[in-house]
């Protein structure tokens, strides 16, 4: 099943997989950005269930899934940390990096070249679904969020960041990263696919989860470094939302 699957937008990402862990390559935003959504993430699963991060190996015992998961940016962290990880991507050469990169740290991760959508059929529960920059990029973003709450287990949730589709959205992400830098290849994103913060929860809400958490990450052009934020969610943003099975 691959109704969330959009071929052109893989077909970009296969295209620059041998730079996943190039942190001046084509994925240099995602790894300037990786330490402020990793505090976020690191934080949230921490409270939901009641882990010190602080502790050896905090998050043991814990299924975490990594859905659009490149290069494993996020999912060697999670492993580091303890869980059980599922690295999955469309990309099947994201896949092979992963691996490769995950073996040459001794880290066991289960990468797998499947969509969320195998995974829900096949009857796969997650005690988090990590949705990084990936929602922006799907066919059906409400088709997409309904089966990663279907890959959820009762008490679990999920962590999906984005971008704003906002004129400061435009000029950041399309001219700036794109156009101006090229830290990306042009037409690595389509603004017109960004997705604001409340047509974000109005999806989680219609997938039958609670969207209880939304913060911004906002980039200092100056120091180079990113930061989370309360109030400016108008590029960047980061969201959680819990499966919570009151009915």
């Amino acid at each position: 099943m691959t109704a969330s699957i959009d071929p052109a937008e893989i077909s970009k990402f296969e295209a620059m997989a041998a730079e996943w862990w190039d942190p001046r390559g084509k994925f240099r935003p995602l790894h300037m950005m990786n330490p402020v959504r990793l505090d976020y993430v690191v934080t949230q699963i921490a409270a939901q269930f009641g882990r010190d991060p602080r502790a050896p190996a905090p998050f043991r015992g814990l299924r975490i899934l990594d859905i659009g998961c490149g290069g494993g940016l996020l999912s060697e962290p999670m492993a580091r940390l303890g869980a059980e990880v599922v690295g999955a991507d469309a990309a099947a050469g994201n896949i092979t990096v992963a691996r490769l990169h995950a073996d040459s740290q001794n880290l066991s991760i289960d990468y797998r070249a499947t969509t969320a959508e195998s995974l829900a059929a096949a009857g796969e529960r997650f005690d988090a679904v990590l949705a990084l920059e990936i929602i922006e990029h799907v066919a059906d973003p409400q088709d997409f969020m309904t089966t990663c709450c279907a890959l959820l287990r009762t008490g679990g949730m999920m962590i999906c960041s984005t971008l704003n589709r906002t004129p400061q959205s435009f000029a950041m992400a399309i001219v700036g990263a794109e156009w101006v830098l090229r830290w990306l290849p042009k037409g690595t994103h389509d603004w017109r696919r960004f997705i604001t913060p409340d047509e974000l929860y109005e999806l989680s809400r219609k997938a039958g989860l609670d969207p209880v958490d939304r913060r911004g990450m906002v980039f200092n052009p100056l120091r180079r470094d990113w930061r989370l934020s309360d109030r400016d969610l108008a590029v960047n943003y980061i969201t959680t939302h819990l499966r919570q099975d009151w009915a």
